[in-house]
C-alpha cells in the first residue's frame, strides 16, 4: 500500500520569494472578467500590437526547413550573432566579437535570471535598484546570494546613489544591477552616469549588469545609450537586450547578452547545462528583424508616442502633476495623498475596473507610485481616462 498523505513542501529558496506580482493582479482581473466586467488592463507590459508580418513570414519559411528542427547550438547560430554584431555597431557604434562577446538568449529575462548562478557564491551580495524588475532579486536568491537594495528616488531622477552604499555591504558585493531606460520608473540614464557606474565597478571589483530591454522604446528623438559605449565597460560589464519590446515579440522569447567575454562564457556554461538554445527558426526571424526592421520599428514607436501623449495629456487636464516619459511604454505616477500603492490599485480595479500596477510590487521604494502600461489601443486608454475622471474628485479628497 502506498501512503496517501505525502507533503511536498517548497524548497527554502522558493519560500523567500514574494508572490509574483503580475500573477496576483491577473487573478483578480480574471475574477472580474468572469463576472462580466469590462476591464481595461494597463498592468503588465505586454505589447498589444502584432509582430510585424515580415518577421512572421521569416519564421514560417525557416520553420519549414527540417534543418531547423533539431537542437540549436547553445551559443546561437553564427548568422544571428553576426546580425547582432552589425546591429550593435550601427545602433551604438560599438564593435563586438560575435564569437566571444555575444550570446543569444531565450529572452533577456532568462539570461538575467541565470546570470547570478554563473558568478555568485552563497552569501555574496547583489546591489539591486529598488524599485526593480523582480528577476534581479529572484535570480540572486536562487544562486544563494543576498540582495541589497539601492533606493531609486525621484529627488535623484530615479538613479541609484552609488556613494551611499555602505562600505561593509560593498566588501561583500559582487554584482551591481542597472536598468536604463528603467522599468518601472521609465527613468533614463546619461552616458555620464554610466561612466560613473563603470568607474565605481572598477574601483570596487564589481560585475556591472545593465538590463537594456527598453533602449529602443524611446520618444521625442531621445536615443538611449549602451553602457558598452563607455570606456572601460568591456572589462566589467554585461548588457542584456531583448527583441520583445522593440518588435512586439514578447511571446517569441529571444534576446541576447553582450559585453565582457569572460562573463559571456560563464553565462554560456550555465545555459549549456539548463537549455538547448533558441529554436533556430526564431533565431532566423530575429535576424530578419534586426537586419530589416528599422522602418517597422519606427512605426511602432509612433503609436506608443501617440498613446503616451494621449494618456499623459488626459491626466494633466484632470490636474495630475505628471511627467511624460522619455522612454519605455510605462508611466510612473504618484499616488494621490491618503492611499497606499496597493489601496489605490485595488480602488482602480474594483471601482473603475482598470488594472494598474502598485509601485510597492516592485520593491519598498516603489511605495507612493503606481505604474501604467501603454499597451492598449487609444480607445481603451480614453475609456480608462473617462473612468478616472469619474472618480477623480473622490480620489483627491480622501
Amino acid at each position: 500500500m502506498f501512503k496517501k498523505n505525502h507533503s511536498f513542501g517548497p524548497a527554502e529558496r522558493l519560500r523567500q520569494l514574494p508572490p509574483y506580482l503580475f500573477a496576483e493582479i491577473d487573478k483578480k482581473k480574471r475574477d472580474l472578467v468572469a463576472k462580466g466586467k469590462d476591464v481595461v488592463d494597463l498592468g503588465v507590459g505586454d505589447p498589444d500590437l502584432p509582430t510585424p508580418f515580415f518577421i512572421i513570414d521569416a519564421l514560417a519559411e525557416a520553420a519549414r526547413d527540417p534543418r531547423n528542427h533539431r537542437y540549436a547550438l547553445d551559443a546561437g547560430m553564427p548568422e544571428f550573432r553576426e546580425s547582432i554584431r552589425k546591429w550593435f555597431q550601427k545602433r551604438f557604434n560599438v564593435t563586438l566579437d560575435p564569437q566571444k562577446e555575444i550570446l543569444p538568449l531565450i529572452g533577456s529575462k532568462e539570461g538575467i535570471a541565470h546570470f547570478p548562478l554563473a558568478v555568485l557564491n552563497p552569501g555574496e551580495v547583489s546591489l539591486i535598484p529598488d524599485p526593480c524588475y523582480p528577476p534581479y532579486k529572484s535570480g540572486t536568491w536562487f544562486a544563494g546570494g543576498v540582495p541589497r537594495l539601492m533606493p531609486l528616488l525621484e529627488s535623484n531622477e530615479f538613479l541609484p546613489d552609488l556613494s551611499a552604499i555602505e562600505p561593509d555591504i560593498l566588501k561583500k558585493a559582487k554584482i551591481l544591477y542597472l536598468n536604463y531606460p528603467n522599468n518601472p520608473t521609465s527613468a533614463v540614464a546619461s552616458k555620464t552616469f554610466f561612466k560613473e557606474a563603470v568607474e565605481f565597478a572598477h574601483r570596487h571589483g564589481l560585475i556591472l549588469v545593465q538590463d537594456a530591454a527598453y533602449t529602443e522604446v524611446a520618444f521625442d528623438g531621445y536615443k538611449a545609450p549602451s553602457i558598452l559605449e563607455v570606456e572601460g565597460a568591456r572589462e566589467v560589464a554585461i548588457e542584456f537586450h531583448s527583441l520583445s519590446k522593440t518588435f512586439n515579440m514578447t511571446g517569441w522569447r529571444v534576446g541576447f547578452a553582450a559585453g565582457n567575454p569572460e562573463l559571456i562564457a560563464l553565462l554560456a556554461k550555465i545555459k549549456s547545462n539548463v537549455d538547448s538554445g533558441v529554436f533556430q527558426a526564431i533565431q532566423l526571424a530575429a535576424k530578419k528583424a534586426l537586419d530589416e526592421g528599422h522602418s517597422a520599428h519606427q512605426e511602432i514607436l509612433k503609436i506608443y508616442q501617440k498613446r503616451r501623449d494621449l494618456f499623459i495629456g488626459g491626466l494633466e487636464k484632470l490636474g495630475w502633476d505628471v511627467k511624460a516619459p522619455k522612454a519605455t511604454f510605462y508611466c510612473w505616477l504618484p499616488v494621490p495623498p491618503g492611499y497606499t500603492s496597493a489601496e489605490l490599485a485595488l480602488k482602480f480595479l474594483e471601482e473603475m475596473n482598470v488594472v494598474v500596477t502598485p509601485g510597492n510590487g516592485f520593491g519598498p521604494n516603489g511605495e507612493g507610485y503606481f505604474r501604467v502600461s501603454l499597451t492598449m489601443p487609444e480607445a481603451r486608454l480614453e475609456e480608462a481616462l473617462r473612468r478616472i475622471e469619474k472618480s477623480h474628485q473622490h480620489l483627491h479628497s480622501r
